[in-house]
């Protein structure tokens, strides 16, 4: 049995078997969450140590496993990764086990909580390790469920309802916009089956009409876009994430949101090559938006939360660009970013959660000379928010970094012209290097510099290493992966290869080379 199928269905068993343990059990129900999302990540890891030793299979995915669901409809359990969704899985399931290890703070409805919360992550890594199109779609709708309850039900504030309508509305609307595309191209393809390799081989050997192409991929390219907040279809996240608990607001934000732009890199683009080349550089001109827009909304925030939800939308804006590049170089920095994005959320908001936990308010203005009295979550945040800023010696140095270099030397087609990604690259980094570190330095220096806030005598440190080791495994993730950022690039630069070459975007076309803008 492969041991993706282990990471898909352990946390699935543990829900179902939760349900039949009395409510009253609150401290069963706990184990078991975190016993079970803990031999997750120890198996996930064992894949990331034995990747290099494993047989490569068909379409160039490792432990790959067929279960026939619907064969007359060529739906089948698939799962298999390969060097882009490896790096993924691992910090999804990393993710989950800190998720499941912050969640003490839920003090009501527990037993739902949790099992919700192992739904939530079994959907999650399941999306990640499909290989069949209808499963993929399936397990993120899976995941997206326990979401909007959670926020509804153990949300905070007073506009918790107002976040869960509201993030509810604009993700149903995504998901049906991106299953409108699915079908299309189900139906489009002519191979008749939902498997991703067998589809990719086929449409390989017979291509897609442009035309097809061209109008099947804006309802991946948007729908997809919605799910992960680009702009102008941004504006649930900052609010669903400052409403979310925190163990929701780190898995969604810090994961799941990654499953459409894992979804446009592994289907939308190599299958759908010509109409790649003619939407994505409408998407780069809209993660200007994130990068350069939510940036400027994330200066002006009071509340820690929005600030970090602003911020997370903002380096949405960097995986799209290193997509748009089309140079497998900034597809391996957009997958980097991704990784590296998602330890990051998810460590600002168990930080954030923690701050909150200690004073119900995460008012900026309200805080102040918090250094002294928590010396281990500000050193953590601080660090956390230059990992924000791109600092060297985190992962998302190593991504953003790759994305720039990527797309300095490429070129976007825009009304039959080609455009020099090379202004792109520069307002990008402006955004990173001045915007970010402008609302993040002021942060650090508002919360935990200056003179002592009234209203935190009683706030301290969590205690001893169990309550500490979720911060601690996040933030020595994005270490790892800043310093030794060979543990991703060198797994993932193959298959970013793979999809851009099978684009065969490398130079312009002769015709067009000379309508070059200067």
């Amino acid at each position: 049995m492969s041991p993706l199928l282990w990471i898909l269905l352990l946390p699935l068993l543990t829900a179902a078997a939760l349900v039949l343990v009395p409510r009253t059990y609150s401290f069963v129900i706990r184990t078991a969450t975190l016993v079970c999302t803990a031999m997750v990540a120890l198996i996930a890891l064992g894949l990331m140590g034995d990747f290099d030793a494993a047989p490569v299979l068909e379409g160039g995915y490792r432990w790959v496993q067929r279960i026939p669901w619907v064969p007359s409809l060529g739906i089948s359990l698939s799962v298999g990764v390969d060097g882009i969704n490896l790096g993924l899985v691992v910090m999804g399931a990393l993710v989950a086990f800190c998720a499941a290890c912050v969640s003490n703070e839920i003090k009501e409805r527990t037993k739902e909580y949790y099992v919700l919360l192992l739904v939530m992550t079994g959907g999650i890594l399941g999306a990640f390790v499909s290989l069949d199109l209808f499963f993929l779609y399936f397990f993120h709708e899976l995941a997206l469920v326990p979401t909007f309850i959670m926020i509804g039900v153990w949300g905070r504030g007073e506009r918790r309802g107002y976040a869960a309508f509201q993030i509810t509305l604009y993700l149903t609307l995504g998901a049906l916009i991106a299953l409108i595309g699915l079908i299309a191209l189900y139906l489009q393809s002519g191979a008749r089956t939902f498997d991703l390799v067998e589809l990719t081989q086929y449409l390989a050997a017979n291509p897609m009409p442009v035309a097809r192409q061209v109008f099947i991929f804006p309802w991946l390219l948007f729908g997809l876009g919605i799910l992960v907040s680009l702009w102008p279809f941004h504006t649930w996240a900052p609010i669903g994430y400052g409403s979310a608990p925190t163990a929701t607001a780190m898995l969604h934000a810090g994961v799941l949101k990654k499953f459409g732009l894992y979804a446009l890199l592994k289907v939308a683009i190599p299958l759908l090559p010509e109409g790649a080349k003619v939407w994505l550089p409408w998407a780069a001109w809209l993660c200007l938006g994130n990068i350069l827009y939510c940036g400027w909304v994330a200066m002006r925030q009071r509340d820690l939360n929005l600030l970090i939800g602003n911020s997370s939308v903002a380096h949405v804006g960097f995986v799209f660009l290193g997509l748009a590049s089309l140079t497998w170089v900034g597809v391996t920095g957009a997958v980097v970013v991704m990784v590296a994005h998602g330890f990051l959320a998810a460590l600002s908001f168990a930080l954030s959660g923690w701050l909150h936990g200690q004073s119900r308010s995460l008012d900026m203005t309200k805080m102040g000379g918090l250094l002294k009295q928590l010396p281990f979550v500000g050193a953590v945040m601080i660090m956390a928010m230059f990992a924000g800023c791109g600092l060297p010696g985190f992962g998302n140095f190593v991504g953003e970094m790759l994305v720039l270099f990527g797309g300095w030397n490429s070129d976007l087609v825009i009304c039959g012209g080609w455009v020099p990604m090379r202004w792109f690259v520069a307002a990008a980094a402006w955004g990173a290097l001045v915007v970010a570190a402008v609302y993040m330095l002021r942060a650090v220096r508002t919360m935990w510099h200056g003179p002592r806030a009234e209203g935190w005598a009683s706030a301290a440190d969590p205690v001893g290493l169990w309550r500490k080791l979720p911060f601690l495994v996040l933030l020595g993730s994005l270490l790892v992966t800043g310093i030794w950022p060979r543990v991703l690039t060198d797994r993932i630069a193959p298959g970013a290869r793979v999809i851009v070459e099978g684009v065969g975007r490398s130079v312009p076309p002769p015709q067009l080379a000379a309508q070059r803008v200067p």
